[in-house]
């Protein structure tokens, strides 16, 4: 199973196995703090997409689509990210944006349960 979370959120043992999927580490969390197993940076959207979206949510919905785009390409995290969700009973993916709503978390995990379901 995989989850969504920020990494400011308090740690929970129902965590499970804990990456983060942000290019950039964290402000203001230590490493030792963030309590993660796996920063995969790559499978962050590009520094280019990145700041193109700015978070701004009128720009979601294109945002979605090269973000999934970038996904595509991404083949060996996307396998890696499938096998640890088989073999740990919670996968949290883990982000920093202040925007629960409108972030690449979001679309990894609906990214990942298309994959799951084609499978």
């Amino acid at each position: 199973m995989f989850q969504i979370k920020r990494i400011y959120e308090k740690l929970d043992k129902e965590d499970g196995f804990r990456v983060l999927v942000d290019r950039i580490w964290p402000r203001g969390v230590s490493k030792e703090e963030a309590k993660i197993d796996l920063w995969l940076k790559d499978m962050a959207p590009s520094t280019e997409l990145r700041k193109w979206f700015s978070h701004d949510p009128e720009r979601w919905n294109g945002f979605q689509r090269k973000y999934t785009q970038e996904l595509q390409g991404r083949t060996e995290l996307i396998i890696r990210l499938l096998a640890l969700g088989q073999t740990h009973k919670t996968v949290t993916l883990l982000y920093s944006a202040r925007d629960t709503d409108h972030n690449q978390a979001v679309v990894l995990m609906g990214f990942l349960m298309k994959q799951i379901k084609k499978h």
